[in-house]
């Protein structure tokens, strides 16, 4: 009998295997390993701020540049002069700023006349009006300071002396004319209280007293020191030059100007 349930169980177990297997398979499967470590939160992103734009800078001109030039009536070339538009007091092209000025002028003057040698001082301030741009007048006062001399071993008065001296004062009265920019004529007429040298009687030299017209002319040339000042040059021949005159036939005279009033 034992012998017979030996094999019939054999093919129970044998055939509950399967089901046995299946609802082994079915049962949850517990996770024995550690748990995992959680994934981080992520940090939010900042934005990246845009770069600041720097404004472009506005054009300049290209100092090299050289704009084309443009004819005026002044300047018909296009091409303008420097100082051209500058006022200068007198000048033969712009308007004096005044109608008067103060005129002073210094002088020196040499000449020799048979073998008598004459050396000059002069001074001669006045006052000077406008009448145009150009033309200028005046009176003014003068005053001369002569030596006249002869060579070492020859007397020139009585008493044996080589040399004398004589002072002169007068009256005058002035013209100008402006030509071109700084250069100018210049005449003046004068009337002097003179000390002159003259014939003694004896084949010397003496001071004689008279009166005395001294007519001069010549040229000019005027450096301006701003616009109400300026240094005159000016070159004058005396044209009654002799012995006797008051001033030798060439006379170089220094002269200062200023402007006054309006």
């Amino acid at each position: 009998m034992k012998r017979h349930l030996l094999p019939v169980l054999l093919l129970v177990a044998a055939a509950g295997l399967p089901a046995f297997r299946a609802q082994a398979q079915d049962k949850p499967v517990l996770n024995t390993a550690p748990p995992a470590p959680q994934p981080a939160t992520p940090r939010p992103v900042e934005p990246t701020p845009a770069p600041a734009t720097t404004p472009e800078p506005a054009p300049t001109a290209d100092p090299t540049y050289n704009a084309p030039v443009q004819s005026t009536p002044d300047a018909p070339s296009g091409l303008n002069f420097p100082n051209r538009k500058d006022t200068k007091a007198g000048g033969a092209e712009d308007k004096p700023p005044t109608k008067k000025f103060l005129y002073t002028n210094f002088g020196l003057g040499f000449s020799s006349y048979n073998d008598v040698s004459q050396f000059n001082i002069s001074a001669a301030p006045a006052i000077g009006f406008r009448i145009t741009d150009k033309f200028a007048v005046g009176p003014g006062i003068s005053y001369a300071y002569s030596s006249f001399s002869v060579p070492k071993g020859y007397a020139i008065t009585a008493a044996g002396a080589s040399s004398v001296s004589t002072s002169s004062f007068g009256v005058k009265a002035f013209a100008q004319y402006i030509v071109y920019k700084e250069f100018f004529l210049h005449a003046e007429y004068e009337v002097t209280n003179a000390q002159l040298l003259g014939d003694d009687g004896y084949g010397y030299l003496a001071k004689v007293n008279r009166t005395v017209s001294t007519p001069l002319a010549g040229i000019g040339y005027r450096s301006y020191l701003g616009e109400n000042a300026a240094i005159d040059i000016v070159g004058l021949y005396n044209f009654d030059n002799n012995i006797y005159s008051l001033y030798p036939g060439l006379v170089i005279r220094f002269s200062l100007l200023f402007n006054i009033g309006k």
